[in-house]
Parts: C-alpha cells; structure tokens; sequence
C-alpha cells in the first residue's frame, strides 16, 4: 500500500472514530457535570418582565387519514397559552367531517392533492386567518403537554428565531416502538440537549419545530419528497446565532410497531441523507469561511452517516485491518464495545422506562430492518414513503399514566 493511499486510509479511519466517540464524550461530560451538581439549562419555568405574547400558528399536515387529528386538535386547545391558532391540513382525504366549535380551530382541504408535507405547511402559511409570528410544524399522530406553547413562548421571548422541542413517545407498547423510542432518546442526547448544554445549534426533527415564520419563507424547496427538515436546518442555522432545543416543551410522537414500518421510515431517512448531502456539505464550508466553531461542528454531524453505514464501514476497516494493521484492527474492536456501552449509557440516562432500556438487547434486529431499508432505498425516488399511524390517544389519557 503506497504511502499516500495508506495515509488516506488513516485519515478516513480517524473521521469514523470520531463520529462514534463523540456520544462517550458528551456522555462522560453529562455525568461529569451533575456530579458536580450543574444541571441542564431550561427556560420554560421561568417568568419573564415584559414578556410578549408571540402569536403561533400551530400546523397540522394530515395525509389521507383524519383520524388522529381530534386528539392532537384536543391537546393543543387544552394550552396555558391563548394566542394561537390550528390550521389543519387534510390533504387527500377524501371525505372530510372534521367540525370543532372553537374559532381557534381552521381547516384547510387543498382542491388537488398535495401529496407532500412540505405543499401543505407552505398551504397552511397561505391561508393564514391572521399574522403570526413563528408556526410549529405538527404530524398529525402528535400530542403536546398543556404548558408547550407558554414554553415556546418564554423561548422566543429570550430571542431564539428557531426552537426544537422534546419528543418523547406517545406509544411504547411493542418491541418495536420501545426500540424505536431508545433510538430518538440516544439522538436527542447527542444531537440536541447536549449541544444546547454546550452553546451549540441542536438539530430538528421533522416536528415539533417551531420557527419565527419570516425565517422559515425564506427557505426556497426545489424537491418536495421526504427529509424537509434536512433541508430547513441547513438554511436557518445559517441564518440563526443558534438553532435552540427546549427540552421542557414536550411534544409525543407515535413510535412505530412493526418492522415493515421501520424499513418504510429509515428508507425515508437514508433518501433524505444521500439527497442532502450538498447542503450538509455548505453548512461546514460556511462554519470554515466564518471561522464558526457552532456552524463547523453542526455541519460534521449534518455529515454523520447513519448508525448503520457507520458499523459497515467500521467492520470493512477492522477486516482490513487484521492483514494491515492490527494494532488498528484492536482499536476498532475497542472502539465497537465503547460505542454499545455508549449506546445503552445514554438511554439509560435518558428514560427510566425499563422496558425501553431492556429492548436494546434486540437492537440487531434493527440492524437487520435498516440494512433492506438500504436495498430498498430507490422507493423513496419514486413514492411519497408515509409511516402509518393508528394509536388513538388523548392527553389526559397519556398524562395520568405517567404520574
């Protein structure tokens, strides 16, 4: 192997090493930190003078399915918070019998079906009853807790333009939605509480993500099937000191139940990488140009491959490293055992659900539904890949079970 190729091959190495130690860092910094009795910043508590009330406008993109609209509709009406509206989209739903008495209450049915979340937020901001000042992008198998929208409130009050909030599962009821809510409590501890911790811009989800609403129609689309939330976090926190994350605003999400499911989700997913990786890439040339530490170190996790490329490549380079190098070829496997232990650390942590905690033992067969989600990842090219939702759930209902 000649020197250059050689050195190549370190080099990609160590970048891999990085993206999977950099979660034993945040965690060993987390438990370094409440042992010395520091304790997560949050504002949500907070009382502030001259507080304005920030007009929201809380969207709701339903896709042929009306079902769970009533209890998020529910959920929201129930806020410690008045100055808002709901702007339900039922794109192609067919029959449409939604009726609330609130005036709060708007919904919208597009002419022709949209067929994309991004057509019906963009519907949604179009037909606004009255200005807003920042909207919150809601799934319809969403619940908020009653305090969310005062929560975002005291947020935005403290100058934030563009706030992720907390999702937490609605549902752990399966195997399957056990490990798929450790899966989002492991990317919320790295890609956003302990970023927020830090100073740094927290990554969003594709909900829950409330943005001052002039930012958010400054960002122009040019392909509307799946990973939107790709693209707006590539434009806002360019455009934002910092992409804030409130952890004390909860929104529930509905956790999958079947492995059918999680290959439909993480096909979405891996699309979604592939498609905007250009942009991941702007987002760490303009960290470079601005001599930005926050936008640098966002846009190296925006190119984080997913968990599943990134223990495929880290069995390639151990493999060739056994003929190579084999001191490299002890690090990897090193670095293998620190990664789970990482792993089940941090959702350990996180949640006191021991059933979520007890399902990643059956983490490989995650693995397993991510890698045909792989194969099968030219669906996405072709087809508007929705996850299907059935839990029929109310706020009061999910709230009295975790007292």
């Amino acid at each position: 192997m000649s020197a250059v190729l050689y050195t190549f091959f370190i080099v990609l190495q160590v970048i891999l090493l990085f993206y999977l130690l950099i979660p034993t860092f945040f965690l060993v910094l987390y438990w370094l930190k409440r042992l010395l009795g520091r304790k997560p910043r949050t504002w949500g508590a907070l009382q502030l003078e001259n507080t304005k009330e920030y007009s929201f406008a809380a969207i709701i993109t339903a896709h042929k399915n009306l079902e769970l609209v009533p209890p998020l509709v529910d959920s929201l009406l129930k806020q410690h918070y008045r100055n808002y509206k709901i702007y339900v989209v039922a794109d192609a739903c067919e029959e449409v019998t939604l009726h609330f008495d609130d005036p709060t209450v708007i919904i919208l049915q597009p002419p022709t079906a949209l067929n994309a979340k991004i057509k019906s937020i963009d519907y949604a901001i179009n037909h606004f009853v009255e200005p807003h000042d920042a909207l919150i992008i809601f799934d319809a198998d969403n619940l908020v807790h009653p305090d969310y929208l005062a929560i975002l409130n005291v947020y935005f009050n403290r100058g934030y333009r563009a706030v992720q909030t907390n999702m937490l599962p609605k549902n752990t009821d399966s195997l399957m939605a056990r490990l798929d809510a450790a899966g989002n409590l492991y990317y919320n501890f790295i890609d956003r509480r302990m970023r927020m911790e830090l100073g740094m811009s927290a990554h969003i989800w594709g909900l829950g993500i409330a943005i001052e609403t002039a930012l958010y129609k400054s960002i122009l689309y040019q392909n509307f099937l799946g990973g939107f939330d790709k693209k707006v976090q590539a434009d806002i926190v360019r455009q934002v000191p910092i992409l804030a994350y409130a952890e004390d605003a909860i929104v529930y999400d509905e956790k999958i139940d079947s492995g059918a499911a999680l290959e439909k989700q993480r096909t979405r997913w891996l699309y979604a990488y592939f498609k905007y990786f250009r942009y991941s890439v702007a987002v760490l040339w303009a960290g470079i140009t601005r001599f930005s530490f926050n936008l640098f170190f966002f846009g190296l996790q925006l190119l984080r491959p997913p968990i599943l490329l990134q223990l495929l490549a880290a069995a390639l380079f151990f493999l060739i490293n056994v003929v190579v190098s084999p001191t490299w070829a002890w690090y990897w496997v090193g670095t293998g055992v620190v990664f789970v232990l990482t792993f089940f650390g941090i959702v350990a942590s996180m949640t006191r659900n021991k059933e979520i905690v007890n399902a990643l033992y059956s983490l490989p067969l995650v693995l397993f539904h991510q890698l045909r989600a792989l194969f099968n990842m030219k669906r996405a090219t072709k087809a508007y890949l929705k996850t299907e939702n059935s839990k029929v759930v109310y706020i009061q209902d999910l709230l009295n079970t975790k007292k």
